[in-house]
């Protein structure tokens, strides 16, 4: 499916629009200028993000974008005052894109997938590594190429790149500010598909839906172990497993899944 853009102004915008009842699809509106990043998008992003948590109808984020690019990257000469003055792009209180646990924001609880295509600089390298699963398209440019601006890549990407590629792959790229393909993003498991870019938002939306179809509090607890594993360390993880698994086993959708299994069916859930 093609996603419906509304004209955004000058400074850019980003969409949102519900399909198939449980999907928030998300766009980067500002193909005029390679949807390079605003103040105005980074707040509306986390508006996003925050709708997408908080409507219990909603149970995976599609973050994708408009035109023939991903993301050039920040609209540096409108962002580089908020840098100089350390300001914070996104209002405190709303869940923060890069979901890397900074004081005053909230992190996001349900699964986040994302397609790029074409360009995708720095902060779209850092949203797509917040985020949960990438789907890439066979005509990406990838580059975290702050360092040739004399700023620090202050999204994430100096935490994840490490995690997913290993310290010396992280350190080619973060450093040499080389511009990469979606084949050498694939082996450094910054994206775990490469699809034709034809195929780019009907691949992520099936896995979206596949997604969407499983009970929407065990991706959630399901989602939030893998990471507390990452964060916190492997006994911090296992210690919820008896506890969360309780709390699942005692809901309506446990029920439905017994349900299911015994009469060979799909099963129905309703997120109770």
């Amino acid at each position: 499916m093609t996603p419906t853009a509304s004209t955004p102004p000058a400074d850019g915008c980003i969409d949102t629009q519900v399909v198939d009842d449980h999907i928030l699809l998300i766009g980067i509106n500002r193909p005029a200028k390679r949807n390079g990043w605003t103040p105005v998008m980074f707040r509306q992003l986390a508006e996003a993000y925050t709708r997408l948590d908080d409507d219990p109808a909603l149970r995976v984020g599609v973050l994708h974008a408009f035109g023939d690019h991903f993301t050039a990257g920040l609209d540096l000469p409108v962002v580089a005052p908020y840098l100089q003055r350390g300001e914070e792009l996104v209002p405190a209180g709303l869940v923060e894109p890069y979901n890397y646990g900074q004081p005053g924001y909230r992190r996001r609880q349900k699964p986040m997938l994302v397609a790029v295509q074409g360009i995708c600089y720095t902060v779209g390298i850092e949203l797509m590594l917040g985020a949960d699963i990438v789907v890439a398209a066979d005509d990406c440019r990838f580059s975290q190429l702050e360092v040739q601006r004399c700023i620090m890549a202050t999204g994430g990407a100096t935490l994840r790149m490490s995690e997913r590629a290993g310290v010396g792959n992280a350190l080619l790229h973060l450093l040499t500010a080389d511009v990469f393909d979606s084949a050498e993003a694939w082996r450094c498991n910054f994206v775990q598909k490469v699809v034709p870019a034809a195929e780019l938002m009907d691949t992520t939306l099936t896995l979206a839906r596949r997604i969407a179809a499983q009970a929407p509090a065990a991706v959630v607890a399901t989602r939030l172990n893998v990471l507390k594993a990452i964060e916190l360390g492997q006994a911090a993880a296992v210690a919820d497993f008896v506890p969360v698994q309780k709390l699942l086993a005692a809901s309506e959708d446990a029920a439905e899944g017994v349900r299911a299994f015994v009469e060979k069916r799909p099963a129905r859930f309703t997120g109770r």
